[in-house]
């Protein structure tokens, strides 16, 4: 197993890169970050149209949910590889399709994990900035939005680490990433897939552990900073927010 580590290691990493395109551990960490970068924004959009009280808001948010939670990623990636070239009239790279794919999913997710911060929130403090001046959305931005994300954080990495696995499902689409390697390594060897696929299970292991201690620091940091009464003080907040309005 050592030694197809040592021969395979900038295939497993890079991919083909520079000599051809980025793949490997390298093109599924790219993959994850860009996912989260765009369904992070999204997931705080569909979260408060989830607690909205305006139905016009809420209905059409929760039945989208409901939808994407419920039908198995691997589905979602052949609806964005064939419906998405039939919608624009063009075809779409696999890359630009998992993009999507894990966009709306992760989304999907992300939106609960805040919604539950956001209903967490005592109301005494949406009640609080509401009699003080601050409308509906001056509130959300001001005061329960940033308390929310913070308590959130521990979820939101944990959300991270199950990023990083669901890219594994470009493999169907031929996307380059590192399952899809460990699986070019193993055609070309053909007598050792057990060791292939340990090494591949071992990299994955390596990448969300560090990741999962990552939110268990800051997990621990943030009972610390409750139990030490050093949280973030909510009156300052809203009457900085009343002054700058």
């Amino acid at each position: 197993m050592l030694d197809i580590l040592i021969h395979n290691s900038h295939f497993l990493l890079l991919g083909q890169y520079p000599d051809g395109p980025i793949g490997g551990l390298a093109l599924t960490l790219i993959l994850s970050l860009t996912g989260l970068a765009f369904a992070f924004p999204l997931g705080v959009l569909l979260a408060l149209c989830r607690v909205s009280p305006y139905k016009v808001f809420s209905v059409p948010s929760a039945v989208l949910i409901y939808i994407v939670r419920g039908v198995p990623l691997v589905m979602l990636v052949f609806w964005s590889y064939f419906l998405v070239p039939g919608l624009i009239g063009h075809l779409v790279s696999a890359f630009t399709t998992l993009v999507v794919t894990l966009v709306i999913y992760q989304a999907a997710y992300l939106c609960e994990i805040f919604r539950a911060g956001i209903e967490s929130t005592p109301k005494g403090q949406t009640e609080s900035a509401r009699s003080l001046g601050l409308g509906y959305g001056a509130t959300m931005r001001h005061v329960i939005l940033p308390q929310a994300l913070y308590n959130m954080l521990p979820s939101i990495l944990s959300q991270c680490v199950s990023t990083v696995k669901d890219t594994s499902i470009g493999y169907v689409i031929s996307v380059q990433e590192l399952t899809f390697s460990a699986q070019q390594i193993n055609a070309s060897l053909l007598t050792q897939p057990f060791q292939v696929f340990a090494i591949l299970a071992l990299t994955y292991f390596v990448v969300c552990y560090a990741l999962t201690r990552c939110a268990h620091v800051i997990e621990r940091r943030i009972a610390r900073r409750r139990a030490s009464g050093k949280m973030p003080d909510v009156r300052s907040v809203i009457n900085d927010s009343v002054f700058q309005s």
